[in-house]
């Protein structure tokens, strides 16, 4: 059952893509079961992409089967292309996240189109819409891109207004690059949850510049209750030059169970699977509880 909070492991996408240690498909698993025990209820597990481009979401389609078996959490994919999107309605999929690059730059260079060319592909893919399946439309780079530098809050509300009319599930807006500080998040989340009124309004950010904590309460403190983040803050964009890791799921538990909001996720159960998946990808990961541990008296 869904709860107004959410925290949302993304850590097997938007945390693996850019690991050179490639996981198995055991692996993967092992990693969802964990984040799961851990509290986690939401998870996006799988990108149908090119595997050429992105190695480590290849068959996305095994993995949804496997998870499939036993029904813990709600599980998405990520799509970019009619092809991905073909191939996401036709798995285990609960959920199907498209992306919109705020910037014409960066959509080119992950795209291959405009961003206004984009959001057209993508209302001609949604007319072949599978009942059942949640559509999230999440806007990248809405803070800025790694090519063509700031973007406006205009901007940012004016592709909002347009993905809105694709009638989404739910509208996130992506720190894809980890530049944004709490100012930024008043100036373009506070305009979009007025504007997208009944459409939740989820985070995705990035702790890349050591903002992500600050800019998550910022977040909550005008109405978001859904935010992305991976485990030991692991992540990285492979089309985003100097992009590192997400929000770390125990770093934003730490936060906002001290503040008296439930999470439902344990504490120490998320640190146990972040030094887990450390101890997998065989390199230090840059979560703060994951070094400290949490404050008890």
């Amino acid at each position: 059952m869904e709860t107004e909070f959410q925290i949302i492991d993304v850590t097997p996408r938007d945390g693996l893509q850019n690991e050179p240690i490639i996981f198995s498909l055991e692996q993967k698993l092992d990693l969802i079961w964990h984040s799961i025990e851990a509290g986690v209820s939401r998870i996006e597990a799988a990108s149908f992409v090119n595997p050429k481009k992105v190695p480590q979401m290849a068959d996305p389609e095994n993995l949804l089967d496997k998870l499939s078996e036993k029904r813990n959490a709600s599980y998405s994919g990520l799509v970019l292309n009619e092809r991905g999107y073909s191939r996401a309605i036709s798995s285990n999929c609960d959920e199907i996240t498209f992306v919109i690059v705020a910037s014409d730059e960066f959509s080119l260079k992950n795209q291959g189109m405009t961003t206004a060319e984009s959001i057209g592909y993508i209302s001609k893919l949604l007319k072949n819409r599978k009942t059942g399946i949640k559509i999230c439309i999440s806007i990248a780079a809405a803070f800025g891109c790694p090519f063509a530098g700031e973007v406006s809050p205009s901007r940012v509300l004016e592709i909002a207004d347009k993905c809105l009319d694709l009638n989404p599930d739910e509208i996130s807006l992506a720190d894809t690059i980890g530049v944004a500080v709490p100012k930024d998040i008043k100036e373009k989340v506070k305009p979009l949850i007025l504007l997208s009124s009944k459409i939740p309004v989820r985070l995705h950010l990035h702790n890349t510049r050591n903002t992500a904590v600050s800019n998550a309460w910022t977040a909550f403190e005008l109405g978001v209750r859904r935010f992305d983040a991976s485990f030991g803050g692991i992540g990285g964009c492979p089309f985003a030059p100097k992009a590192t890791g997400n929000v770390a799921i125990e770093d934003l538990v730490y936060l906002f169970e001290k503040s008296g909001i439930a999470t439902g996720i344990n504490l120490d159960e998320a640190i146990k699977v972040a030094n887990w998946l450390q101890d997998q990808v065989k390199h230090p990961l840059p979560s703060a509880l994951l070094a400290a541990g949490d404050f008890k008296t």
